[in-house]
């Protein structure tokens, strides 16, 4: 056996390691890099040869546009275009700007940057990330449970939007009357409350008076309740499985994935289109909308100041809670994405080309929706906070409602769930490629097979379907729900953020972390971000969280049903598989290792490096030392600490 050293010796790095048959394999990851090939030489670091050869090497991005438009497609999604225009006009109108950008660069541009700069210097999914400090490997975990839950419910919501999608195509949309089957005889179309308004209660409209037309239900709403949804009486009645969702839900998943299944190659096409379409589709919808009557006072409600609500707590709440949502951190997912880049890619300026893209797609998305709901609520004669809606309810209600009374009805219903459906797609597959990284990252190289990347989308995807189920029913809503609220809430994804802030900048250490951002991208990035990562973005987090734990309210359907106690406790469980993993995991390492707690803290916080480390690190001469590579009884060598 042949014995090669790694020493400094007048600047040129020398490899001490055992030649071994066998790859050069880090932390038992399966992916081949340039340090594996037939003992070649780069600068004076020397190879082992003998490489195992079939194991292929780590996917990369096509080209940076790929990397691009993958993070556009899963962070710009349906919270941007159902949720943001409700928080700002709910919150003050233009004023909500103020500490939604405020947080942004505070909280949500640091946090960005961070989780796609971790994953392009580890080169690794969500859990082998955290190799940078082995014990709180806990925050891989958690990531990869909240993106199981997300991905498991938020494909309900496409589902949703291609049943509404096939049912636009007919001449006269199903939600416009009240015609149908599943109609009620309560249900009436709409008529204009304004003379219900102007007259007295016993007033006579269609052979109703105002107070009998007060407890009647639109046909929208009919159709969500009782033909989508066919809503039980709450959780404990599941009844029975509507076949018509089963199979939009059978054709999403398997659109899912043929995006998925071949890796980030394949998938990083797709995106060129499933994240550019929704911009065509809205400025399509804006311009209808702007030439609709009542447009003007719908944008004006929407931008309106109230310089009042910048004193109030839960405006700031809000804005941070949308941050941390739309910007879609906490999930893992972005990790996986810059793991695929080039090590030296500019991360840096990446990360303030897409916060601008989300931030910008939100603040544009409320002109689509308020001129629409300016619209619908001239033609009701109504004020526009009584149409005014979020998530579902504006998706669902709210826009085909309005929908249904313009001209060529079926044109434009089409066209919003076309592009409710791309934008809630790229999310979606993104969302998967994440938990696929993250699984595949912890399968040592041994285990490699072909076709072990599909066989593994393929298993995922069945189990997340086989849970599925169970909100297809009649009472799935309040399943959905369940999950909505409790398993990737504002509390998890804040938990999350605040754990990974605390561990890069105080364990890893934020001066050293932005070395090794300098070392990949030619500069060192302002300090702000370190200051952000170290005190402001933790506090932030900490402070919604805490605020969020206080005022806590127990989950309700619609402000009518109140969910049983075992209920709730589900969904507690929920939150808690996500958020024990951190400590958990963090006792259980600390109790398994061996030596004093000062020892074992200093073992289980240093680093794992990768192949790629060496490779890219060592032969710069500003590296203060490497230390040695130590080989393990199963070809792996697992390289320890170095001061980079």
């Amino acid at each position: 056996m042949e014995k090669r050293r790694l020493s400094l010796d007048n600047g040129n790095y020398k490899v001490d390691i055992d030649e071994k048959k066998g790859q050069l394999i880090p932390n038992g990851t399966a992916q081949e890099t340039d340090l594996c090939r037939n003992g070649s030489a780069k600068g004076e670091i020397v190879f082992p040869p003998n490489c195992k050869e079939g194991i292929p090497e780590r996917d990369t991005w096509t080209s940076q546009m790929d990397f691009i438009m993958s993070c556009v497609g899963f962070a710009v999604g349906l919270g941007n275009v159902w949720r943001f225009p409700y928080l700002c006009y709910k919150n003050g109108g233009g004023v909500f700007l103020i500490p939604y950008i405020l947080i942004a660069i505070l909280g949500g541009i640091p946090i960005f940057f961070l989780e796609i700069a971790l994953g392009q210097f580890m080169k690794a999914g969500s859990i082998a990330v955290w190799n940078i400090a082995p014990l709180f490997q806990g925050i891989g975990f958690a990531s990869v449970v909240i993106v199981f839950f997300c991905n498991t419910y938020y494909i309900l919501i496409l589902t949703w939007g291609v049943y509404y999608l096939v049912k636009s195509f007919s001449a006269v949309l199903p939600w416009s009357h009240c015609n149908n089957t599943w109609n009620s005889p309560d249900c009436v179309d709409i008529f204009r409350q304004e003379d219900c308004t102007n007259g007295t209660a016993n007033s006579t409209f269609g052979n109703l008076t105002c107070n009998e037309l007060a407890d009647k239900v639109s046909p929208i709403t009919e159709f969500w309740e009782k033909k989508v949804l066919r809503l039980s009486s709450g959780l404990d009645d599941i009844g029975s499985i509507n076949w018509e969702l089963l199979l939009c839900l059978i054709g999403c998943w398997l659109l899912v994935y043929f995006c998925v299944w071949k890796g980030v190659k394949s998938t990083g096409k797709i995106v060129y289109f499933t994240a550019t379409f929704p911009y065509v589709v809205l400025l399509i919808l804006l311009v209808r909308g702007a030439m609709l009557p009542g447009a003007t006072e719908g944008i004006i409600y929407y931008l309106k100041p109230d310089w009042s609500k910048l004193g109030t707590a839960q405006v700031w709440i809000d804005a941070g809670t949308q941050i941390f949502f739309s910007y879609a951190i906490g999930l893992g997912a972005l990790t996986a994405l810059g793991s695929y880049n080039r090590f030296n890619n500019d991360c840096y300026k990446d990360a303030f080309i897409l916060a601008v893209i989300n931030s910008g797609t939100s603040f544009f998305a409320g002109f689509v929706v308020f001129s629409i709901l300016g619209f619908m609520a001239n033609e009701q004669g109504v004020d526009i906070s009584k149409v005014a809606e979020s998530g579902p309810g504006l998706a669902f209600i709210a826009y085909p409602r309005a929908v249904s009374l313009m001209p060529v009805a079926p044109l434009w219903s089409a066209l919003f769930f076309f592009m409710l459906l791309l934008l809630g797609l790229d999310s979606q597959f993104v969302g998967v490629e994440g938990l696929i990284t993250a699984i595949l990252d912890l399968l040592p190289a041994r285990y490699y097979f072909r076709f072990q990347r599909e066989i593994a989308v393929a298993i995922c995807c069945a189990i997340m379907f086989l849970i599925d189920l169970s909100m297809l029913t009649e009472g799935g809503m309040y399943v959905f729900q369940l999950f909505d609220y409790y398993s990737a809430s504002g509390m998890t994804l804040l938990w999350q953020t605040f754990w990974q802030c605390v561990v890069v900048a105080w364990v890893y250490g934020a001066d050293r972390f932005m070395d090794d951002i300098a070392r990949m991208i030619g500069y060192r990035p302002f300090p702000w971000m370190k200051w952000c990562w170290s005190f402001v973005t933790p506090f932030v987090c900490m402070a919604i969280f805490l605020f969020n734990l206080i005022n806590y309210k127990p989950l309700t359907y619609n402000n009518s049903y109140t969910y049983p106690w075992w209920g709730e406790a589900i969904g507690w469980g929920f939150a808690l598989s996500s958020m024990l993993c951190v400590p958990v995991t963090f006792l259980y390492k600390i109790t398994c290792a061996k030596g004093s707690l000062r020892e074992r803290w200093q073992h289980l916080t240093k680093p794992i490096w990768g192949a790629h480390h060496l490779e890219y690190m060592a032969p710069d001469p500003d590296v203060k030392s490497l230390t040695t590579l130590t080989p393990v009884s199963d070809n792996r060598v697992i390289i320890f600490e170095s001061v980079m």
